[in-house]
């Protein structure tokens, strides 16, 4: 199953379902042409890092910031030649998060995609290229450092690039709540339509839950609708309202 979120809303746009993993890459388009992206930025897994779905993307109005990893090594060498050899002299912006015995800190760093060493015109709309640097400390432990590249048809900013990578891991935020507080990986539906309908179910409450404005979790919204059909009603209220103004 593959779904879309919109990281500045909290909810869950469309999804569609897959028979097998490997399945996901000609899947994504398809689920893409479902929606109206134009303006938007829409960021994906490495996997996702295909030539297919960053034209699908533009052709529909958006933008794509797409990670990548080894399944482009061409690309992934360009993009490690490109800063290794650069970032030192460019202007970054740099997070810093401490808490819970632990140091992190991000540096985001943008190019335009000409620096890159190489014909990489396939990739449609191809603007800028992005690596952001995450350093980790954690009491106990060896420090992290890690690597992680991207890119994008849109000419993004230092801050703009490292917003939208930090907003890309809510649909992980997304996953946890969704497991912690409706089980899903502990269903044992597979069958048929039975997996497809549910998770559709599970998305549609998530969005509703999220839309009623009191300010309890969502675990707490869920059991006062349990106690009380005034509160349920008001979270059905809410969650059609959302979409009527959408």
């Amino acid at each position: 199953m593959i779904s879309a979120y919109a990281s500045s809303n909290k909810l869950v746009l469309g999804q569609l379902k897959t028979e097998q993993k490997s399945n996901e890459i000609t899947a994504i388009p398809e689920l893409i042409k479902m929606l109206d992206i134009k303006g938007a930025l829409v960021t994906i897994d490495a996997m996702a890092c295909q030539t297919n779905i960053a034209k699908a993307i533009v052709e529909q109005g958006g933008d794509y910031l797409l990670a990548v990893k080894s399944n482009q090594g061409k690309l992934r060498q360009a993009l490690e030649k490109a800063f290794s050899s650069q970032r030192a002299n460019v202007v970054d912006t740099l997070s810093l998060e401490q808490g819970h015995g632990r140091i992190e800190s991000r540096q985001c760093y943008v190019f335009a995609s000409t620096k890159l060493d190489g014909d990489f015109s396939r990739w449609k709309g191809l603007k800028s290229i992005v690596m952001v640097e995450n350093f980790r400390f954690e009491k106990g432990k060896s420090v992290e450092l890690e690597y992680r590249y991207y890119i994008s048809s849109k000419a993004l900013s230092a801050e703009q690039a490292a917003l939208a990578v930090r907003d890309h891991w809510g649909i992980e935020s997304m996953h946890w709540v969704l497991d912690v507080t409706m089980n899903e990986d502990a269903c044992q539906i597979y069958k048929g339509h039975g997996a497809e309908n549910l998770s559709c179910l599970r998305h549609m409450s998530l969005n509703m839950l999220r839309a009623e404005p009191t300010k309890l979790s969502i675990v707490g919204k869920q059991k006062r609708c349990m106690m009380s059909t005034t509160m349920l009603e008001a979270v059905l209220s809410a969650g059609f309202s959302h979409v009527v103004k959408m």
